[in-house]
C-alpha cells in the first residue's frame, strides 16, 4: 500500500482501474495514507518540549525556590531565567497570572514552571513575598530541594525576608543568596558587605546550620538580566552579563531529588485547581516511584481514610510559559496528574498498595478573623446575583479548599447564614472580599479580630515586627502613632539616605488593623511600611481610641447638597450629593470622638419670597473614598461593611436609632 500511495502522489503516476473504480480505488489510498500520518504522529512524543521536560533520569533534575520580601525582584528575574533558557515572553511578569498580581504588582499565589538548561531540567518555584500570603510558601517548599534568596542590595533583609527563610532554613534547604539591584547608585562595595552580613546574622539568629551559614553570595541585576560572582564597577555589567553563574551556581548547590524510584508511587498534593473539561487538576512532587497516563491510584486524605478507585487521565507540566503533557514522570519530578478528583490539598495521592499517607507538613495558624454573612440593608439586592448565606457558604468552602492559610466555620446560631473566616492579615482577607464582590456577590462583613489562644492558663495574642522607614521630620509622630496602639520601639537607626530613620517596633496585630492609612498620613506618603507576624505573646490590655466618632444618618433617600453643605463643618463626608443613603448607615466622620446623628437627605424648603443668598450654590469638598482595605482598617465594633459589586458603604450593625440608644443604656448598665 505504500508503494501504492507513493504512485499516486507522484505525477503521472499510479491511476487505477478508470471510471469509478479507480475514483473509489484512489480514495481508499488517501485514507489509508492519512491514518498512516495520524498514526506515525502518536507514536512520536508529545513535542519536542515535552521530551525535555520529562527527563528519564531524576539526577538530572533541580528543584528550587525562590523567596523574597515583597518587590525586591522575585518574579522579574523568573523572567529572565525562562528567557535565557528560551522561552519566548510576551509580556514581563508571566508567573504573575491573576488579575489581582498585575493590578498590585506582587505575587499572590505560588506557581511552578520548568526549564532545560545544560541538560538539566529546573523546576522553579515563584513564591509570594508579603506574610499575609505566607500559607503558600509553606506549602510549596516542601516540593524543592534549594531556594534562592533574593535580597536588595540598597535595603538589605527586611522583616518578610526573615519570614520566608525561617521557613526554609526549618525545611533544611540551603540558600543561595543573591544581592538584587546592584546596577542601583546606593548599591556600593561597603554597602553589598553589609547586607551580606546582615544576612549571615538573620541566619544565625534562624538557627542556621554550617552548612546553611556557608552559602553562596551572586550579585545580579534582575532587570538587566545578568548575574555574576563577583560585584561589578559602578555602573557597568559584567563581560558575560547574563543568567548562566546563577544557574551553574544552582547546578552546584541544588540537590538531585533523592532515588526513591523503585518504592511505589506516592505524591503529596500541594495546589488544585479546576478544569472545565479534566475537572479538579492537582499539582504537586512525586515523593516515590513512577505515574503513568492509565494508571488506577487511591486517595489518602489527611485528615484519615481513603477513597480507591481512581485513574489517571492525563498527566502534565508547566514547561516555560504553557503546559505540555507527558506519558510518565518519576520521582523527584514537579507534575500536575488530573482524574482524582477527590484529592485536596496536603492530601497523599498514591499506589494502591501504600497504607501511609506523607505528613503534610506545618502551616502557621491564622491570626485575623472576620465574619461574612448575607447583605441586610434597605439597598440589598439591587446590584449583585449571588445574595444568600447558601452561595456565600458555598464560595468560602471553595476557597477554603485551595487555600491553606484559610479556616472557614458556621457561626453557631445563625442558622448557617453566617460564616467566621480566619486569615493571615488584612490584605488576604481583602483580596478574598475584592474577588467575591467582583463575582457578583453582596455580603456584609464585620471588623477584623484577631485570633487569641490560651497558653498555660494566659492569653496570648499575635505580635508583629513592624519597619517604617520615615523622613527624620516624622519620626516622632510615628512613634507615637505606634505606641497609642500598645507598640514597642525595638530598634532605631539612620539609614544611607541623608534625613532618612528605620524604626522597629513590636506590636500587637489587633493595634495595626487600619495602621497603614494612619501611616501615609502622618508621613505624606513619602514612609515606608513593612510588617510580617513574629510570634504570640502576652495580652496587652485594651487599646486607646485611635478613630474619631462616626456621621449616622436617621433618613433614608438621596442625599442632598443642601445637607451636606450643613455637614460638612462637623467632619469629613464619605457620601456625595444625590447618593443613596438609608437610616443607620455611616455618612462621614465626626470630627470629635462621639458618634453625630445627622440627616443627609435634608430639603431646603422652599417659599415665595426671594432673598439675598437663596441663589447661592453650595460648594462641597471631595468626599473621602475609601478602597476596601481602607474600610477593613477604620470599620468600628458595633459597625458593619456593606459589599455589593460596584459599592462599599459602612453601617452600623443596629440599623434603628431607637435601637442603639437601648442597647447602649443595657451596656452601660451592665458595667
Amino acid at each position: 500500500m505504500q508503494a501504492l500511495a507513493g504512485a499516486l502522489a507522484r505525477p503521472g503516476g499510479l491511476a487505477g482501474p478508470p471510471g469509478a473504480a479507480g475514483a473509489l480505488f484512489r480514495s481508499l489510498v488517501a485514507v489509508w495514507s492519512l491514518q498512516e500520518t495520524f498514526e506515525s504522529c502518536l507514536r512520536r512524543p508529545y513535542s519536542s518540549v515535552a521530551s525535555s521536560v520529562a527527563p528519564s533520569d531524576p539526577s538530572r533534575l533541580r528543584n528550587f525556590a525562590i523567596i523574597a520580601h515583597v518587590d525586591h525582584g522575585k518574579t522579574t528575574l523568573m523572567d529572565r531565567l525562562l528567557s535565557f533558557c528560551g522561552a519566548s515572553l510576551s509580556e514581563d511578569r508571566v508567573m504573575d497570572s491573576n488579575d489581582f498580581e498585575r493590578e498590585r504588582g506582587i505575587t499572590i499565589s505560588s506557581k511552578y514552571t520548568s526549564f532545560a538548561y545544560k541538560g538539566h531540567v529546573f523546576n522553579a518555584v515563584d513564591t509570594p513575598g508579603h506574610a499575609d500570603f505566607g500559607g503558600e510558601v509553606e506549602r510549596v517548599l516542601g516540593m524543592v530541594d534549594g531556594a534562592v534568596l533574593l535580597v536588595d542590595a540598597n535595603e538589605g533583609p527586611l522583616s518578610q525576608t526573615k519570614f520566608v527563610v525561617e521557613k526554609a532554613i526549618k525545611r533544611g534547604l540551603r540558600p543561595v543568596v543573591v544581592l538584587n539591584k546592584v546596577d542601583r547608585p546606593g548599591a556600593t562595595e561597603q554597602r553589598c558587605g553589609e547586607v551580606e552580613s546582615s544576612v549571615f546574622d538573620v541566619f544565625a539568629h534562624l538557627g542556621a546550620n554550617d552548612d546553611q551559614l556557608d552559602f553562596p553570595v551572586l550579585y545580579a541585576s534582575a532587570r538587566e538580566g545578568w548575574a555574576s560572582r563577583s560585584l561589578p564597577p559602578p555602573g557597568q555589567a559584567p563581560a558575560d552579563a547574563s543568567m548562566a553563574p546563577l544557574l551553574d551556581t544552582l547546578l552546584q548547590h541544588v540537590p538531585p531529588p533523592p532515588a526513591q524510584h523503585l518504592n511505589p508511587f506516592s505524591f503529596l498534593v500541594v495546589m488544585t485547581e479546576r478544569h472545565p473539561f479534566l475537572g479538579k487538576i492537582v499539582t504537586g512532587r512525586v515523593h516515590s516511584g513512577s505515574v503513568a497516563v492509565g494508571d488506577k491510584l487511591k486517595v489518602l486524605w489527611k485528615d484519615g481514610g481513603e477513597d480507591l478507585g481512581f485513574k489517571v487521565t492525563k498527566l502534565m507540566k508547566r514547561s516555560g510559559t504553557g503546559t505540555v503533557e507527558v506519558e510518565r514522570a518519576l520521582s523527584g519530578d514537579i507534575v500536575s496528574i488530573a482524574g482524582v478528583g477527590a484529592a485536596g490539598i496536603a492530601d497523599t495521592v498514591a499506589a494502591p498498595e501504600v497504607a501511609q499517607a506523607l505528613p503534610p507538613g506545618h502551616i502557621d495558624p491564622p491570626t485575623l478573623s472576620m465574619v461574612f454573612s448575607p447583605n441586610t440593608s434597605p439597598l440589598a439586592g439591587r446590584e449583585g446575583s449571588q445574595l444568600t448565606g447558601t452561595k456565600i457558604g458555598e464560595r468560602l468552602a471553595a476557597e477554603a479548599e485551595t487555600n491553606v492559610s484559610l479556616r472557614v466555620l458556621a457561626v453557631e446560631g445563625s442558622g448557617g447564614e453566617s460564616f467566621e473566616v480566619q486569615a493571615r492579615g488584612e490584605l488576604q482577607l481583602g483580596l478574598l472580599i475584592e474577588n467575591m464582590r467582583r463575582e457578583g456577590f453582596e455580603l456584609s462583613v464585620s471588623p477584623p479580630r484577631v485570633v487569641l489562644r490560651q497558653e498555660n492558663g494566659q492569653r496570648q495574642e499575635p505580635l508583629e515586627e513592624v519597619v517604617c522607614e520615615v523622613e527624620d521630620a516624622h519620626a516622632g509622630e510615628v512613634i507615637e502613632a505606634v505606641t497609642l496602639r500598645k507598640g514597642e520601639l525595638v530598634e532605631m537607626s539612620p539609614l544611607e539616605s541623608e534625613g532618612k530613620q528605620r524604626l522597629v517596633f513590636e506590636a500587637p496585630s489587633r493595634g495595626l488593623i487600619g495602621f497603614r492609612s494612619a501611616f501615609a498620613a502622618i508621613t505624606r506618603g513619602t514612609g515606608v511600611l513593612h510588617r510580617a507576624f513574629a510570634r504570640y505573646g502576652p495580652y496587652k490590655g485594651g487599646l486607646e481610641r485611635v478613630r474619631k466618632g462616626a456621621l449616622i444618618a436617621v433618613a433614608g433617600g438621596k442625599s442632598t447638597a443642601y445637607a451636606l453643605g450643613g455637614l460638612e463643618p462637623r467632619g469629613v463626608l464619605f457620601v456625595e450629593p444625590a447618593a443613596e443613603v438609608y437610616e443607620g448607615m455611616v455618612v462621614g466622620e465626626h470630627s470629635r470622638e462621639t458618634d453625630l446623628e445627622v440627616n443627609p437627605v435634608r430639603e431646603k424648603k422652599l417659599t415665595n419670597v426671594r432673598n439675598t443668598g437663596s441663589e447661592e450654590r453650595v460648594l462641597l469638598s471631595p468626599p473621602r473614598v475609601m478602597t476596601l482595605e481602607d474600610a477593613i482598617g477604620y470599620v468600628a465594633a458595633d459597625e458593619l461593611i456593606e459589599v455589593t459589586p460596584s459599592k462599599l458603604r459602612l453601617r452600623k450593625r443596629t440599623l434603628e436609632s431607637g435601637m442603639r440608644r437601648q442597647q447602649k443604656r443595657k451596656e452601660e448598665a451592665m458595667g
